[in-house]
């Protein structure tokens, strides 16, 4: 059974105090413990020791970033998490710097990752309706998918070798949410892809 970290990227607001990020995440803990998975759960209110963290990434084979999607991105909190945290890690712990050689200085940037054997998955809520999205026609994204929105976070993991399960999505959370269909939805995808 694997190892899974779950962080919890919610930085509570006047606008969303988080309990649909919150019960993603226990949702995600219950499902895989009862599934026979070791999981550990990180939020952003946390006492964020960067030693600590970095020793998270070190035990875990699968990590969930559970995220709002605050103005096209990840919260606040999370972005200073990274940071701190992944900065330290490019000492080994998650990658070994960038990759590149004095001999090659041009390539291979990226490829320094040392978490070769993590698999990770974004978990993301979203205010948009998820026809905003793959459709050329919709004003904002322009035919985008939710995995081109977040290309920068894909990358983050991939610089430290992770490889990508699918990713899931809850969509127009705050005008029409659907959340007892979207629970369903997210069981079951833990269930295909844990």
């Amino acid at each position: 059974m694997s190892h899974v970290l779950i962080i919890n990227a919610h930085e509570p607001s006047p606008y969303s105090e988080g309990k649909l990020n919150a019960s993603l995440v226990n949702q995600a803990k219950a499902t895989l413990e009862a599934n026979g998975h070791a999981v550990r759960v990180v939020t952003m209110q946390d006492d964020i020791v960067v030693e600590e963290q970095l020793g998270h990434f070190e035990w875990a084979d699968r990590v969930i970033l559970q995220t709002p999607i605050n103005w096209m991105t990840i919260p606040w909190s999370f972005k200073k998490y990274m940071d701190e945290v992944f900065t330290a890690g490019m000492g080994g712990a998650l990658c070994n710097f960038d990759g590149r050689t004095p001999e090659e200085p041009k390539k291979n940037y990226g490829t320094g990752g040392s978490r070769a054997n993590t698999k990770y998955m974004l978990s993301l809520t979203f205010n948009a309706p998820e026809e905003s999205f793959n459709d050329a026609s919709e004003y904002l994204f322009q035919g985008k998918s939710v995995d081109d929105l977040m290309m920068h976070m894909h990358a983050n993991f991939r610089f430290f070798g992770m490889t990508a399960l699918p990713t899931f999505a809850c969509y127009d959370v705050m005008k029409n949410p659907n959340v007892e269909a979207d629970f369903k939805r997210f069981e079951a995808h833990l269930n295909a892809n844990f």
